[in-house]
């Protein structure tokens, strides 16, 4: 997990798996957060910006990283959102957050001289403008776990940016696998153009599909170990133990909910899969994963198959060697190493609980 710095931002729409996506981006101690943007997605605008915030102040995060609120449709389509999996309000089931009228949280909302929300493109485009310093500083890696709406408009407005950008990562897509349709997954569904234009942009882009998602699943055991005092204890039997503290029995209830969740939409039987986290671990550690680049697009058009990530598996189509819109644009992660990345997330999630404000009186 040791290594050089990376500078990061992250792109979200929490969302469950989003808010351990964000655990992570605080206590990796690898990872440098210049701070997060929010989207459509998994929940409506409002929410998804409020949640990230909730999670920035039950996390103990630096006062320094706030939340830039994003775009709350996509480019072309339709806004969808995914109540039956995260609740109406992206954190269905979660006790225990700081609610979203609390001062601490409003206070994470970005703000300008005025008192009016920053926008994501905004805050994206002056973090990432004062990190690089026309190259005197440092690139920085920037992490998708939503719909790509921000990130491509970033693209889109700002291209003399791109030269600062080290990597997009990004949690979406599957090879020939959905979880939308039989063919799409969630994220590139909401916005399949968005995902095109980021895929187009001349930057490595790496793709954490469900197919290496599907992979990291939180079982009985690990829900265990995260309850427990020891991240090492190894119960999997069917009763759980009382969370040790505040922060802990919050993190269970998000699992618990996620977990009912999968079992009744998707038939998931031994937990639910840590999709988000992983954009976060790949920057941190890409040894944890295997990866082959290949050529992706997305179908925009397709009656069954909008938002499909079509992976050229056999190079059908000429290439050359750029990461652009004739090159073979794409990392595609296969698999991963389980054990270590969930030991990454319990290593955290103890560091978290040794700092957060839930463990405090309020």
């Amino acid at each position: 997990m040791a290594g050089a710095t990376k500078t990061i931002w992250l792109d979200c729409d929490p969302g469950h798996d989003d808010v351990t996506a964000i655990l992570l981006a605080l206590y990796l101690p690898n990872i440098h957060l210049l701070g997060i943007s929010t989207t459509h997605g998994n929940a409506g605008q409002y929410y998804c910006a409020i949640n990230a915030a909730r999670s920035l102040v039950a996390f103990g995060a630096d006062d320094r990283i706030h939340v830039y609120p994003g775009v709350p449709k996509p480019l072309v389509l339709q806004p969808q959102y995914a109540p039956s999996i995260h609740g109406f309000d992206g954190l269905g089931g979660v006790e225990g957050l700081p609610a979203v009228d609390d001062p601490e949280v409003l206070a994470r909302i970005a703000k300008d001289s005025e008192g009016a929300n920053i926008r994501a493109l905004e805050g994206m485009h002056q973090h990432i403008k004062d990190t690089w310093k026309n190259g005197a500083g440092s690139k920085i890696s920037i992490i998708s776990t939503g719909p790509m709406t921000n990130v491509a408009l970033f693209v889109t407005v700002y291209p003399e940016l791109l030269e600062a950008i080290e990597q997009f990562v990004f949690m979406g897509g599957g090879v020939g696998l959905g979880n939308m349709n039989p063919a799409a997954e969630f994220n590139i569904m909401c916005d399949p153009h968005a995902a095109q234009i980021v895929l187009d942009a001349n930057v490595p882009a790496v793709m954490i599909p469900l197919n290496v998602t599907h992979q990291a699943i939180v079982t009985r055991s690990i829900h265990h170990k995260l309850l427990t005092a020891n991240p090492r204890s190894d119960d999997s039997g069917s009763s759980l133990p009382p969370a040790k503290t505040a922060l802990k029995h919050t993190l269970s209830t998000l699992i618990s909910f996620f977990a009912d969740a999968y079992k009744t939409v998707f038939g998931f039987d031994d937990g639910p899969p840590l999709h988000d986290p992983l954009s976060v671990a790949y920057v941190s550690c890409p040894e944890m994963f295997k990866a082959r680049r290949f050529r992706v697009d997305i179908e925009m058009h397709g009656r069954h198959t909008i938002g499909e990530t079509v992976v050229d598996l056999y190079n059908f189509r000429e290439c050359d060697d750029s990461w652009g819109h004739k090159g073979k644009n794409c990392l595609v992660t296969e698999t991963l190493d389980v054990d270590k990345f969930f030991s990454m997330l319990l290593e955290c999630v103890e560091k978290c609980d040794a700092s957060s404000p839930l463990n405090q009186s309020r």
